[in-house]
Protein backbone atom coordinates (compact mmCIF):
# COMPACT_ATOMS: atom_id res chain seq x y z
CA UNK A 1 0.00 0.00 0.00
CA UNK A 2 1.11 3.52 -0.88
CA UNK A 3 1.03 6.36 1.61
CA UNK A 4 0.30 9.79 0.72
CA UNK A 5 -0.47 12.40 2.74
CA UNK A 6 -0.55 16.35 4.14
CA UNK A 7 1.80 17.89 6.72
CA UNK A 8 1.10 21.26 8.76
CA UNK A 9 -0.47 22.49 11.92
CA UNK A 10 -3.72 22.55 12.46
CA UNK A 11 -4.80 20.21 9.71
CA UNK A 12 -9.19 21.21 10.47
CA UNK A 13 -8.92 23.21 8.17
CA UNK A 14 -7.86 21.18 4.92
CA UNK A 15 -9.56 19.44 1.84
CA UNK A 16 -6.71 17.30 1.08
CA UNK A 17 -7.46 13.78 2.67
CA UNK A 18 -11.16 14.04 1.11
CA UNK A 19 -10.13 14.85 -2.31
CA UNK A 20 -8.07 12.01 -2.33
CA UNK A 21 -10.12 9.48 -0.62
CA UNK A 22 -13.02 10.66 -3.16
CA UNK A 23 -10.57 10.54 -5.90
CA UNK A 24 -9.22 7.24 -4.99
CA UNK A 25 -12.84 5.79 -4.78
CA UNK A 26 -13.95 7.37 -8.00
CA UNK A 27 -10.98 5.90 -10.13
CA UNK A 28 -11.02 3.00 -8.20
CA UNK A 29 -7.66 3.08 -7.28
CA UNK A 30 -7.40 0.25 -4.30
CA UNK A 31 -3.51 0.32 -3.82
CA UNK A 32 -3.15 3.66 -2.28
CA UNK A 33 -4.11 5.93 0.82
CA UNK A 34 -3.93 9.20 1.88
CA UNK A 35 -2.88 10.22 5.41
CA UNK A 36 -3.26 13.81 7.76
CA UNK A 37 -0.02 14.52 9.64
CA UNK A 38 -0.82 17.19 12.24
CA UNK A 39 2.88 18.20 12.40
CA UNK A 40 3.29 21.36 14.91
CA UNK A 41 7.03 21.17 15.29
CA UNK A 42 8.95 20.82 11.46
CA UNK A 43 11.89 19.36 13.58
CA UNK A 44 9.46 16.08 13.94
CA UNK A 45 9.34 15.86 10.35
CA UNK A 46 12.24 13.30 9.92
CA UNK A 47 10.33 11.07 12.78
CA UNK A 48 7.03 10.60 11.12
CA UNK A 49 9.22 9.90 7.69
CA UNK A 50 11.02 6.97 9.79
CA UNK A 51 7.54 6.00 11.39
CA UNK A 52 5.63 5.70 8.15
CA UNK A 53 7.69 3.95 5.27
CA UNK A 54 5.23 3.52 3.17
CA UNK A 55 4.99 7.15 2.72
CA UNK A 56 5.77 8.19 -1.43
CA UNK A 57 4.59 11.49 -1.19
CA UNK A 58 3.70 14.24 1.17
CA UNK A 59 1.22 18.01 0.31
CA UNK A 60 2.71 20.72 2.95
CA UNK A 61 0.25 23.48 4.20
CA UNK A 62 1.00 26.11 6.77
CA UNK A 63 2.94 27.07 8.82
CA UNK A 64 5.37 24.45 7.01
CA UNK A 65 5.46 25.28 3.51
CA UNK A 66 9.22 27.41 3.96
CA UNK A 67 10.50 25.85 7.09
CA UNK A 68 10.12 22.80 5.50
CA UNK A 69 12.77 23.02 2.78
CA UNK A 70 16.09 22.54 4.39
CA UNK A 71 14.86 19.01 5.16
CA UNK A 72 14.84 18.40 1.51
CA UNK A 73 17.42 16.98 -1.25
CA UNK A 74 16.57 19.45 -4.02
CA UNK A 75 13.37 21.47 -5.44
CA UNK A 76 12.36 22.46 -8.80
CA UNK A 77 13.09 26.02 -10.31
CA UNK A 78 9.35 27.23 -8.79
CA UNK A 79 10.10 26.50 -5.46
CA UNK A 80 13.55 28.00 -5.51
CA UNK A 81 11.82 31.25 -6.70
CA UNK A 82 8.82 31.08 -4.55
CA UNK A 83 10.51 29.80 -1.44
CA UNK A 84 8.19 27.73 -0.42
CA UNK A 85 6.94 24.26 -0.66
CA UNK A 86 3.84 22.46 -0.64
CA UNK A 87 4.16 19.31 -2.55
CA UNK A 88 7.38 16.77 -1.47
CA UNK A 89 8.05 13.47 -3.64
CA UNK A 90 9.83 10.82 -1.52
CA UNK A 91 12.25 8.12 -3.61
CA UNK A 92 13.03 5.53 -0.89
CA UNK A 93 15.28 4.20 -3.77
CA UNK A 94 18.21 6.26 -3.45
CA UNK A 95 21.73 5.03 -4.03
CA UNK A 96 22.89 5.24 -0.42
CA UNK A 97 19.84 3.18 0.67
CA UNK A 98 17.86 6.27 2.49
CA UNK A 99 15.04 8.26 1.47
CA UNK A 100 15.72 11.15 -1.29
CA UNK A 101 13.25 14.00 -0.61
CA UNK A 102 12.14 16.64 -3.72
CA UNK A 103 10.47 19.58 -3.04
CA UNK A 104 8.05 21.26 -5.82
CA UNK A 105 5.23 24.10 -5.84
CA UNK A 106 2.01 23.63 -7.32
CA UNK A 107 0.57 26.48 -5.92
CA UNK A 108 1.69 28.65 -8.84
CA UNK A 109 0.22 26.33 -11.05
CA UNK A 110 -2.79 26.16 -9.32
CA UNK A 111 -3.83 29.97 -8.99
CA UNK A 112 -2.33 30.84 -12.26
CA UNK A 113 -4.43 28.20 -14.06
CA UNK A 114 -7.73 28.89 -11.98
CA UNK A 115 -7.04 32.67 -13.17
CA UNK A 116 -6.51 32.96 -16.24
CA UNK A 117 -10.19 32.27 -17.84
CA UNK A 118 -11.21 35.15 -15.25
CA UNK A 119 -9.22 37.85 -17.11
CA UNK A 120 -9.75 41.10 -18.99
CA UNK A 121 -7.94 43.62 -20.88
CA UNK A 122 -8.07 45.59 -18.37
CA UNK A 123 -6.39 43.58 -15.14
CA UNK A 124 -3.52 44.77 -15.88
CA UNK A 125 -2.49 45.26 -12.04
CA UNK A 126 -2.29 43.23 -8.57
CA UNK A 127 -2.82 43.80 -4.93
CA UNK A 128 -1.58 40.67 -3.26
CA UNK A 129 -3.06 40.60 0.70
CA UNK A 130 0.00 39.26 2.27
CA UNK A 131 3.60 38.80 2.28
CA UNK A 132 3.54 34.91 3.34
CA UNK A 133 4.79 31.62 1.29
CA UNK A 134 1.17 31.39 -0.39
CA UNK A 135 1.26 34.83 -1.46
CA UNK A 136 4.90 34.23 -2.86
CA UNK A 137 3.31 31.47 -5.01
CA UNK A 138 1.15 34.17 -6.06
CA UNK A 139 3.49 36.51 -7.17
CA UNK A 140 5.30 34.18 -9.17
CA UNK A 141 2.20 33.08 -11.30
CA UNK A 142 1.73 37.18 -12.05
CA UNK A 143 5.07 37.53 -12.85
CA UNK A 144 4.30 34.88 -15.38
CA UNK A 145 1.09 36.30 -17.02
CA UNK A 146 3.05 39.89 -17.06
CA UNK A 147 0.58 41.79 -14.31
CA UNK A 148 2.18 44.36 -12.21
CA UNK A 149 1.51 43.67 -8.66
CA UNK A 150 2.35 45.41 -4.79
CA UNK A 151 2.22 43.10 -1.57
CA UNK A 152 0.37 44.76 1.20
CA UNK A 153 1.26 44.00 4.66
CA UNK A 154 0.71 44.83 8.63
CA UNK A 155 4.24 46.02 8.89
CA UNK A 156 4.09 50.12 9.48
CA UNK A 157 7.23 50.36 7.54
CA UNK A 158 8.25 47.76 5.01
CA UNK A 159 11.72 47.54 3.49
CA UNK A 160 11.31 46.14 0.62
CA UNK A 161 9.81 48.16 -2.42
CA UNK A 162 6.79 46.51 -3.75
CA UNK A 163 5.46 45.96 -0.13
CA UNK A 164 3.24 48.48 1.18
CA UNK A 165 1.49 48.83 4.42
CA UNK A 166 -2.35 48.59 4.87
CA UNK A 167 -2.64 51.32 6.93
CA UNK A 168 -1.49 53.68 4.19
CA UNK A 169 -3.69 52.39 1.35
CA UNK A 170 -6.33 54.83 0.27
CA UNK A 171 -8.94 54.77 -3.11
CA UNK A 172 -5.33 55.53 -5.46
CA UNK A 173 -4.51 52.08 -4.52
CA UNK A 174 -8.05 50.18 -5.32
CA UNK A 175 -8.55 52.44 -8.82
CA UNK A 176 -4.99 51.30 -10.29
CA UNK A 177 -4.88 48.25 -8.75
CA UNK A 178 -8.47 45.83 -10.55
CA UNK A 179 -6.96 42.31 -9.25
CA UNK A 180 -7.36 41.41 -5.46
CA UNK A 181 -5.59 38.79 -3.90
CA UNK A 182 -6.12 37.25 -0.28
CA UNK A 183 -3.39 35.57 0.48
CA UNK A 184 -3.50 35.67 4.11
CA UNK A 185 -5.60 33.04 6.42
CA UNK A 186 -8.02 36.09 7.25
CA UNK A 187 -11.63 34.96 6.89
CA UNK A 188 -10.71 31.38 7.38
CA UNK A 189 -13.04 29.02 9.43
CA UNK A 190 -13.18 29.45 12.50
CA UNK A 191 -12.71 33.28 12.03
CA UNK A 192 -15.21 33.60 8.96
CA UNK A 193 -16.00 37.34 10.58
CA UNK A 194 -12.48 38.64 9.49
CA UNK A 195 -11.42 40.08 6.28
CA UNK A 196 -8.22 41.99 4.94
CA UNK A 197 -8.37 45.90 6.12
CA UNK A 198 -8.71 47.56 2.66
CA UNK A 199 -11.17 49.96 2.16
CA UNK A 200 -14.03 48.05 0.38
CA UNK A 201 -15.90 51.25 -0.06
CA UNK A 202 -13.57 52.02 -3.37
CA UNK A 203 -14.18 48.77 -5.27
CA UNK A 204 -16.23 48.42 -8.69
CA UNK A 205 -17.41 46.62 -10.67
CA UNK A 206 -14.15 46.05 -12.83
CA UNK A 207 -12.48 44.79 -9.76
CA UNK A 208 -11.69 40.93 -9.50
CA UNK A 209 -11.16 39.99 -5.87
CA UNK A 210 -9.70 36.07 -5.55
CA UNK A 211 -9.43 34.63 -2.07
CA UNK A 212 -7.17 31.54 -1.55
CA UNK A 213 -9.24 31.00 1.49
CA UNK A 214 -12.10 28.07 0.42
CA UNK A 215 -13.57 27.34 3.79
CA UNK A 216 -16.42 28.93 3.95
CA UNK A 217 -17.01 28.73 0.42
CA UNK A 218 -17.89 32.69 0.51
CA UNK A 219 -15.70 34.60 2.93
CA UNK A 220 -16.18 38.20 4.04
CA UNK A 221 -13.86 39.75 1.78
CA UNK A 222 -15.81 38.24 -0.57
CA UNK A 223 -19.05 38.81 0.28
CA UNK A 224 -18.34 42.55 0.31
CA UNK A 225 -17.10 42.78 -2.78
CA UNK A 226 -20.07 40.69 -4.57
CA UNK A 227 -22.10 43.75 -2.68
CA UNK A 228 -19.99 46.54 -5.17
CA UNK A 229 -20.53 44.12 -7.72
CA UNK A 230 -17.44 42.47 -8.39
CA UNK A 231 -15.78 39.67 -9.85
CA UNK A 232 -15.20 36.87 -7.36
CA UNK A 233 -13.44 33.57 -6.86
CA UNK A 234 -12.56 31.58 -4.10
CA UNK A 235 -9.60 29.34 -3.70
CA UNK A 236 -10.98 26.11 -4.32
CA UNK A 237 -10.15 25.00 -7.34
CA UNK A 238 -6.84 26.55 -6.90
CA UNK A 239 -6.75 23.49 -4.39
CA UNK A 240 -8.22 21.26 -7.19
CA UNK A 241 -5.48 22.19 -9.52
CA UNK A 242 -2.36 21.88 -7.17
CA UNK A 243 -3.55 18.61 -5.54
CA UNK A 244 -3.83 17.39 -9.25
CA UNK A 245 -0.12 19.01 -10.11
CA UNK A 246 1.01 16.88 -6.93
CA UNK A 247 -0.52 13.46 -7.86
CA UNK A 248 1.24 13.72 -11.04
CA UNK A 249 4.52 14.22 -9.50
CA UNK A 250 4.57 11.73 -7.09
CA UNK A 251 4.06 9.63 -9.56
CA UNK A 252 6.13 10.01 -12.11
Amino acid sequence: MKTFGLIGYPLSHSFSQQYFIEKFERENITDCEFKNFPLENINDFPVLLKNNPSLCGLSVTIPHKQSVRRFLDDVDDVARKVGAVNCIKINRKSENGKWKLLGFNTDVYGFEKSLVPLLKTHHERALILGTGGAAQAVARALINLNIDFLFLTRENHPKQLNRHSYSLVHDGYLMEHLIIINATPAGMFPNSNECPPIPYEYLTPQHLLYDLVYNPEETLFLRKGKEKGVLTKNGLEMLQLQAEKAWEIWNS
